[in-house]
Parts: structure tokens; sequence; C-alpha cells
């Protein structure tokens, strides 16, 4: 029977966004395509941890995913363990081969970077993926890669999405046969319904695996990561490497290993911020919040001018440290540490204007030309995700590295990680070329912890793609729960704006001083407030594919909570999908 005293329908609000937040007590997972999603969370329900489904959810990606990441790719992962509060960095991308530096490289193309093996660096997807298990996992390789091999040899049906995602980036990879016959097989582009099926991608991971034997699960892991770092397939690599003119020889294979390190952190409010070190563009988001730090964004209307205007011009001044300080933190001497005085953060703090942008000589790099034309710059894509379970375990991470940047290696299925295309080939930058370094990473999830009452800290995993836009999609997520008060699905969901008022990290480094991306669900009237302080104004479609795609996990417990409560939300502006228990 009714109640009549219940409210009327008309009486409840409207819906807080799109997409439900979804509420889970063992797990949630957010994930960049739904079969992604559902690859983890079947670990999930068969007992695996949060790091075992985070390494088959990565694997998973390396197929599912060929658009937007390679096994043969980068793959920095943020993760924690139950009964720790460390949060480890494993830094997920490779470095350049030997004998090659600015002087070898200019030599040889002078100012160009063309494409192909002469911005290959070594894959490191599959080493960061065998890390993470081997140290902090439970699983064995052959385990969580199942899904994987199954979806690689059996295929899967495409999604309009994904099938259109070929269809576009076909001007890109087509001209190379071998990714053709893989990506186009009926030599046209792929339709939604078509099966997608990478046979030699599948024999790789199969012979990677069937090398997985041992005395202990250590061993046997370790004898899998040889597999694919040293003999025929390691060999297949440099081959090609060296065939199309780069710079790699077996030694790079065999050497390499993703470092293992303490997460750089900045205490925000309750929240520890967790990102990765110089080497990639993570403290840009422990920068941005730093010096948002020295002012009240609580007094300002969310998301409202003077708040856009803040965030955007923090952004921009943490971006111009990016270009003056980071790279490889083995060859540069900046630190996070360093960045994150007080002392340091006061001087930026002082360049913003509540009634002007920062002028563009502090956004500048003096190392870059003067090309104020973001036309032609080599733009490759990224997935994400985001895993937390009950014990508090956590994984976090935004494989990349597109079919588009390389083409595929005969036999194996896979391409040589061309993230080169993101060092310099000026030797005064610090992140320049050289043998055995890094790339300037642009990948770079983000975990954050809060102490409250309880025995265990609330914990926020955090995710994103879109390239220069990665830490702005997290720098808005986060303020729009910390700030905003909202649900993790209304953050991810929430207006975005970007800046490009900086160089590209991508070749050939061009910028856009000024130039402020908005989408068109913030209001003229905010608009017209941002262009009268300066900002050029480019108005942005709802849901913008290029505002990036973000993915939040977090704990929503009370502070006398004893169970926790996991909320996820999964931003539509990509294939990201949720799912938990």
């Amino acid at each position: 029977m009714r109640n009549y005293e219940a409210p009327l329908p008309e009486m409840f609000p409207p819906p807080e966004s799109h997409r439900p937040t979804l509420i889970g007590e063992q797990y949630m997972v957010v994930a960049g395509h739904p079969l992604v999603a559902q690859v983890a969370t079947n670990v999930l329900d068969r007992g695996g941890t949060a790091i075992d489904a985070g390494v088959a959810a990565g694997l998973a990606s390396n197929v599912i995913q060929a658009d937007m990441c390679n096994l043969g790719g980068v793959a920095p992962i943020l993760l924690k363990l139950a009964d720790s509060e460390t949060v480890w960095n494993i830094g997920g991308v490779g470095v350049w081969g030997q004998g090659v530096d600015v002087g070898m490289y200019t030599a040889r193309h002078g100012t160009d970077m063309p494409e192909g093996a002469a911005c290959s660096v070594v894959p490191a997807a599959l080493d960061a993926w065998i890390t993470a298990l081997k140290q902090f996992g439970t699983w064995k390789l052959s385990d969580v890669a199942r899904e994987a091999i199954k979806y690689a040899e059996d295929g899967f049906i495409l999604d309009r999405r994904t099938a259109l995602a070929y269809e576009l980036m076909g001007a890109g990879f087509t001209k190379w046969n071998e990714s053709a016959r893989v990506y186009w097989p009926n030599e046209r582009p792929p339709i939604e319904g078509d099966r997608l099926c990478q046979h030699d991608l599948a024999n790789t991971l199969k012979r990677v695996v069937s090398a997985e034997m041992g005395v202990t699960r250590e061993e046997s892991l370790e004898n899998a990561r040889a597999a694919f770092y040293s003999g025929p397939i390691a060999e297949s690599i440099v081959k090609w490497v060296q065939s199309d003119g780069g710079w790699m020889e077996i030694q790079d294979l065999e050497n390499f290993r993703n470092e293992v390190t303490n997460a750089r952190c900045y205490k925000y409010k309750d929240w520890l911020v967790h990102t990765g070190d110089v080497y990639c563009q993570g403290p840009v988001l422990l920068q941005a919040l730093s010096i948002l730090s020295r002012f009240n964004l609580e007094v300002l209307e969310h998301n409202g001018p003077e708040y856009l205007h803040l965030v955007i011009e923090a952004l921009k001044i943490a971006f111009s440290d990016r270009e003056k300080y980071y790279g490889d933190t083995n060859y540069t001497g900046a630190s996070v540490d360093q960045l994150l005085t007080e002392e340091h953060i006061e001087e930026l703090a002082n360049y913003i204007d509540m009634n002007s942008v920062v002028p563009d000589l502090v956004t500048m790099s003096v190392l870059d030309s003067d090309d104020t034309r973001r036309t032609n710059t080599r733009k490759r894509d990224t997935t994400n995700f985001s895993i937390v379970d009950s014990e508090g375990n956590a994984f976090t991470c935004s494989p990349s590295d597109t079919i588009d940047g390389n083409p595929l290696v005969p036999g194996l299925g896979i391409m040589v990680s061309p993230r080169g295309v993101q060092s310099r080939i000026n030797l005064d930058h610090p992140a320049c070329v050289q043998t055995g370094k890094r790339p300037r990473l642009t990948p770079a999830p983000a975990l954050a912890l809060k102490h409250s009452d309880s025995e265990f800290p609330q914990i926020m995993a955090m995710s994103a793609c879109g390239g220069d836009v990665i830490p702005q999609g997290l720098l808005q997520m986060f303020l729009n729960f910390v700030e905003g008060g909202m649900s993790p699905q209304q953050c991810v969901e929430a207006p975005r704006i970007a800046t490009l008022a900086f160089p590209d990290s991508f070749f050939p480094h061009v910028h856009d001083f000024g130039r402020l991306h908005v989408e068109s669900r913030i209001d003229e009237a905010t608009r017209a407030d941002l262009t009268k302080r300066g900002h050029k104004i480019k108005v942005w479609p709802s849901y913008e594919f290029d505002a990036s795609g973000t993915a939040m996990v977090v704990d929503l417990r009370q502070p006398s909570g004893t169970s926790r409560v996991l909320a996820g939300g999964a931003d539509p502006r990509r294939l990201l999908y949720a799912l938990g228990r």
C-alpha cells in the first residue's frame, strides 16, 4: 500500500549525474573499457587482490584497447598494499638505447623526429605488469594473463566507438602493412559488430607465459620476463629497430628494469596526494595543489569565473616548472621536494593576478621555438583504470602508446614504444635524448590517502588519459570532490577546462600561449568573464573527448565506519566503465 505521507515524485531533485555513482563493499573497478572492467572483476571474484586484478586489467587493456595502449608501450603504476600506507610508483616507461645522444640524433635527423624507430625506446609495459605482480601481487602470470590471451586469440566484438577509433587512426597505421593486416583485416575500416583477432599478440603472450617455470613464484615470474627481454622476442625487437634506423641493442632490453620507488606526495587539506616523480608530469598536480593552497577556494563559487581563473593559472605556472625542471630523475638535478618548498611555491603563487592572466614570459620555456601553431603535433592517446578492494589494496594506472605511433613488429603483434616523441633534441633541455634516459612521460595516475578516526585511511584512486590534459583532468576531478562536495560520478562528469599555454609534450613541442579550452556547459557569462581576464577562449562541445577521460574510486565511509564503502565514477567522455560488488 502506498504511503501517502511520502514525498511525491515531482518533489525529488533531478538526477545528480547522467550515470549513477556505483557503490560497492568488496571492491570497485573503473576501467577504460567495459570488457577490461569485467576482466578485473573476474579476478577479484576469484579471490585475487586489487594488485592481481590491476595486472590482469593492464594485460587485457593491451589487447582490447590496442587503439590506446600496447604491450610494447608504457604503463606507469601507483599502488598500495592493505597492510601499509606506503604508496609505490612503478615507472612504466622505457629508456633510449645505446649509442644515441642529441649530437648523434641531430646528425642523423637534423631538427626532425621522424616516425618509426627513430623515436623508439625499450618496451616497458610487460616489465611493469610482471614487476607489480612479483613484488606486490599474489597470483601467477598465467592466471592473470588468461583472459588477455583469450581475447587476443579468439577475438572480441568491436563496439561502435572502438571501431570508429580504428577507422580514424587508420591514416596513421595503414601505411604499415603489418599493422593494416591486423587492424584493417578486410582492407577496410572495421565496423561495429566486427570481431578483432590478434593472433601474433596471443602467441607472444603465450610464449611469455609458457616460460613461467621455477621453484618459487618469484623465480617463475623472472623466467617469464626473460622470455620477452632476452632470446628470440628481444632479438626480433632489436632487429626491427635497427633496420628502421633506431638505436637499440639486445643489452638494452636485457638490462632494463622499471624503477620501483616511493611515490612523491603533497598534503592538500586532509588528503595526502601521491604521484610519480619528475620523470613524468605527475608532480604538476602536486605543484598546482600547493599553489592553490595559498588561496581560499572555499569562498569562491565552485567552477565560477574566479575559481576557474585561479585553477587554470595555477596549472599554467606548474607547467612552466615542468618545462624548466622535469626529466628523468637519474639524469636531472630537480627533485619534487625542492619544487614544493614553501619559498618556491610562494614565489610561484605570487605570479597570479586575479584580474589578469599570467604573462607569457612566465609560462614560456626559453628552450623552445616561437612556433605557436598546435598543428601536426604527433598526438598519441592513453587509457586508464583504478581499482580498490575491501582490504585496502589499491592499483591505479595509465597504460599508453597507440598503434598509429609505430608499426607492429612482424610476428610479435606488438610495436616498440614510440615514447621518444616526448624527449627533446635540445641538449640544454632536462628531457633531452640520451642513452639510458627515460622520455618525460605524460601518463601519470594519482592516489590519495586521508586519515580519520578509523584504523585505516580512506583511499582515493585516480587516473586519467589525454596527454597534457591528464594532470588537468586529475586536478579538476579531485577538487570537485574535496572543494565542490560532488559525488564521484559528478566529479568526472562536471564541465572541464584545459590550458595549452605551454610547450606541448609531443614533438614538435609547439605551444599556444593564452589558449583556454572550455566545455560548452560552462555558461556564456563565465566564459565572458574569463575572456575579460585575458584568456583566449575556444569552446569545446559538451563531454569533449580531448578534455581527458577520468576515473575515480574513493572510500566514502564515515570516520566511525568499520568497513569500506567504495564508490566509483566513470567519465562518459571515453569508454570508461565502473563495476563493483
